[in-house]
């Protein structure tokens, strides 16, 4: 099978990292993942969270948003934060605290915004992939300066989509292959093979064992050649 935008059924989009994007921001880069474009920024405070003071840990969180032109009609700026935001925010969140050390990072959070400014699917598992690049950038800064005696990171992490879509298995759903798949599945993972999350909906029939297997295979294939680029990206920071 030969999809829309010519690529094979367990070939990921093109993926281009550029960093660092942002000025001010201790770590920065833009993630496009086809048409799908992410800014990730990671801001460090000298505080934490109420529930950690003086515990000597420190904190890793995100935050996550649309812009309104990000997608074919305007959407409304969301400033309750709706269900949806709040469920990306945690995952993004979850997925870089596990691969952190918080104790190394002393009292002090980081704060990874994850602004979207163009649409097609993914745009979950590609803030998850940007947000550590910056998230090692930000940490490589405080280590710059004498705040911390190392780079606190445990592992590499990043995420990918799988489903199923007319029967057919595919890795990284575009928008209009996610619309219209019988399975939808979102990884997150570290380069030693193990899974920090996976979400997986069936929106017709229900899907067996062996068909999750075989997408956890699929996806654990390019979420490792992702995990690669991470590695290129960052061979320079010590």
């Amino acid at each position: 099978m030969v999809r829309q935008d010519g690529r094979g059924p367990q070939v990921l989009r093109k993926v281009k990292i550029t960093r660092p994007y942002l000025k001010h921001a201790e770590g920065s880069c833009l993630i496009e993942v086809g048409d799908t474009k992410v800014i990730c920024s990671a801001s460090i405070e000298e505080s934490v969270p109420p529930f950690l003071k003086n515990s000597g840990t420190g904190w890793v969180t995100a935050e996550y948003g649309m812009l309104p032109r990000s997608c074919e009609s305007r959407i409304k700026r969301d400033r309750q934060k709706a269900g949806r935001i709040f469920e990306i925010q945690r995952l993004v969140g979850r997925s870089l605290r596990s691969v952190i050390e918080m104790k190394e990072l002393g009292e002090r959070s980081v704060t990874l915004d994850c602004d979207v400014i163009q649409a097609d699917g993914g745009t979950r598992t590609a803030s998850i992939t940007g947000s550590f690049i910056a998230l090692v950038d930000a940490l490589a800064v405080l280590k710059k300066k004498g705040l911390i005696s190392r780079i606190p990171v445990l592992d590499f992490v990043a995420a990918t989509s799988v489903g199923m879509v007319d029967g057919q298995m595919l890795l990284d759903l575009n928008y209009e292959e996610d619309s219209k798949a019988e399975v939808d599945m979102n990884v997150v993972m570290v380069s030693s093979g193990n899974f920090v999350e996976v979400q997986g909906t069936a929106e017709r029939k229900p899907f067996s064992k062996e068909q999750m297997d075989a997408m956890l295979e699929l996806a654990k294939k390019g979420i490792l050649d992702l995990i690669q680029m991470q590695k290129d990206l960052l061979k320079d920071v010590k």
